[in-house]
């Protein structure tokens, strides 16, 4: 792998301007993010599966012990690393603890009558059951007594099976819908954002000043088999309250904030509010850079204008799914009353920006927070960030076509960046133009100019290394952990080309929750249309073991499935089991031994089974991104 660079001395004079634009930092985020530690996590924490592959490590981050940022890191990300290395069990009010630094998430631990609800098992079982061994022994060994999963995201589910073991029953609560969304939302894309989600997450980098030193909510994901069980319990309204284990809850449903399927919990008897991501120490994504849809900035300032009117004034210590908690009432309401306002700022000056005909990167460059909201350390675009949010909003309203027709049909990056190179007198004038660029501090510019080359000229390496250079300045220019991430491994893809040793397997769990019809749904994005557009063809499937018949359609080049029948004029009638099609999928068996053992009949011809699993495209999950697509 090639060396990055060093910073540049437009890198090194931006981050000397930076620093002095800094809030004042009166120490409190640094106290509350240590406070009421109980144990902390060991400084060489590695966290390994069955056969030894580290699928968690601190050990890697020793390098931000220095309170000075170095000069290839902006210094309030800095900051915020050196904040999100408070790892340990850590007590957030009586009865109420956290383990945070285990996995990018934090694990909360609520006791009760009988032992200990475990709120959010992180993404990986393996750091679960680290974080609740961590726990049990400051605590004592307190039996868990319920699952609550505050939302679908994964890293707030796919540790389950670390804290429960085989045969344990308790209840698992959710919001209603999140099995649904848990198991779907990354499905259907789930390829692109897997290979998205490694540029975000620094996924590939080298851990180090000129690496990946954060994600901004954690130092980063681990990467273990994720993890899913049946829900027992919903909470489906605001207001709902439950006692689990003696414990008293009070919920808020937040969906379509930060996920699909959110809420809140508020615990009156300890004065104690769960935030989870609606309201965070920085700025959260409107829009992913990962990719996901859009999320609504309206809805999000309403659901935490709600937060205060019900809880916030019996509310003495807010905590999250990410982060440190507040304590203090006084301090509590501020914090929300300036979130609110942070995504309602948002969402209203993009829209009225857009009504004085600006298209999303136009608002992206005129947006800036008020003089109120940017001199707030919690505000800042450390994780969302203020200019990709704005363009979020855009697109939620309107769409990516700006209205401007010479956006209607764009030529392709490699059609572009062709006749840009032709127009401006070829290749190496082109980079002569990127390099004076590059050398007079206008990397965003530079950067673009070599990527035409780069599509141009897939072969040009004088092109790909001054492109990475830009992107390495722009990264280390960035106070935004996920953007620093992505220029990192843009940068090093350009040189190195694409690492698939991150990329997570399929979780058997999530794969055996999905519903047969996302299933079969999933199936339709991998049928090449050019090949399924030669031939029509129907075949139908029988699942003996949860007694639901499904026919398959394909037509046009298209995918359609009905329900409940097995259509007559079925090439081909499979009959098997959910539990067969799982495995298979899961690669844990093959089509042949299947056939073969019996797990497979098929009634008609055998053929047009072949044919329909003939139609499938296998999704590769290390596809370039900064470089032409074959």
């Amino acid at each position: 792998m090639a060396d990055p660079q060093g910073p540049s001395e437009t890198t090194v004079q931006r981050h000397a301007e930076a620093l002095a634009s800094l809030p004042g930092d009166d120490g409190s985020g640094a106290a509350n993010a240590a406070r009421m530690l109980i144990t902390a996590a060991p400084s060489d924490l590695q966290i390994k599966d069955e056969e030894g592959r580290v699928l968690w490590s601190l050990a890697e981050y020793g390098f931000l012990e220095p309170a000075e940022a170095p000069e290839s890191v902006h210094p309030a990300l800095w900051r915020l690393a050196r904040l999100n290395m408070n790892a340990g069990l850590f007590e957030v009010a009586e009865g109420v603890y956290q383990v945070r630094g285990y996995d990018i998430s934090n694990m909360t631990l609520i006791e009760g009558d009988e032992g200990v609800i475990v709120v959010d098992p992180l993404v990986s079982p393996e750091c679960a059951a680290a974080a609740l061994a961590l726990y049990r022994e400051a605590r004592g060994e307190r039996k868990v007594t319920a699952v609550l999963h505050t939302h679908s995201h994964v890293d707030h589910f796919g540790g389950i099976r670390g804290v429960l073991g085989e045969g344990e029953e308790v209840p698992i609560w959710a919001p209603a819908g999140f099995t649904d969304a848990a198991v779907s939302e990354n499905v259907i894309a789930g390829s692109v954002m897997v290979r998205r989600a490694a540029y975000m997450y620094g996924s590939n980098l080298p851990r180090g000043a000129r690496g990946q030193v954060d994600v901004a909510i954690g130092k980063g994901v681990s990467t273990g088999r994720p993890s899913l069980m049946a829900i027992t319990d919903e909470v489906t309204e605001t207001g709902q309250q439950a006692t689990i284990d003696g414990v008293l809850f009070e919920f808020q449903m937040v969906p379509e904030t930060e996920a699909p399927a959110e809420l809140n919990f508020f615990l009156p008897e300890r004065g104690a509010l769960c935030i989870v991501e609606t309201a965070t120490q920085v700025l959260h994504n409107i829009l992913t850079i990962r990719g996901a849809q859009v999320r609504d900035a309206l809805w999000w300032s309403q659901c935490i204008d709600q937060s205060i009117e019900l809880f916030g004034s019996r509310t003495e210590v807010l905590f999250a799914g990410h982060h440190w908690p507040t304590w203090g009432n006084e301090q509590i309401a501020a914090f929300l009353s300036e979130q609110r306002d942070l995504y309602r700022f948002l969402h209203d000056q993009t829209i009225r920006l857009a009504g004085e005909g600006l298209n999303g990167e136009e608002i992206a460059e005129r947006i800036e927070l008020p003089e109120g909201l940017a001199a707030l350390w919690h505000t800042r675009s450390a994780y969302g960030s203020m200019r990709h949010n704005a363009r979020g909003i855009y697109q939620r309203y309107f769409g990516v076509y700006d209205g401007n027709p010479v956006n209607l049909d764009p030529l392709t990056p490699s059609d572009a960046g062709s006749r840009y190179v032709e127009a401006i007198g070829g290749g190496e004038r082109a980079l002569e133009i990127a390099a004076q660029a590059l050398a007079e501090g206008d990397e965003r510019w530079a950067a673009t100019l070599a990527g035409h080359v780069v599509f141009a000229e897939p072969e040009n390496a004088a092109a790909r290394e001054l492109q990475a250079a830009a992107f390495e300045q722009l990264g280390y220019q960035t106070e935004n952990a996920t953007w620093r991430n992505a220029y990192l491994t843009g940068a090093s893809e350009l040189r190195d080309g694409v690492s698939s040793e991150s990329l997570r397997a399929q979780a058997p769990d999530i794969v055996r929750a999905l519903p047969t019809g996302q299933l079969f749904d999933a199936m339709g994005t991998r049928i090449n249309g050019e090949r399924a557009a030669e031939n029509d063809l129907i075949v139908a499937w029988n699942f003996t073991d949860i007694d639901e018949q499904w026919t398959l359609r394909v037509t046009n080049g298209a995918l359609s499935t009905v329900a409940g029948r097995l259509d007559e004029k079925a090439a081909a009638i499979v009959t098997t089991t959910r539990a067969t099609l799982n495995s298979l999928i899961l690669q844990e068996i093959d089509a042949i031994e299947a056939f073969s053992s019996g797990a497979i009949s098929v009634d008609g011809d055998p053929m047009a089974l072949a044919g329909f699993l003939g139609l499938l495209d296998d999704p590769p999950h290390d596809f370039p991104i900064v470089t032409p697509r074959g």
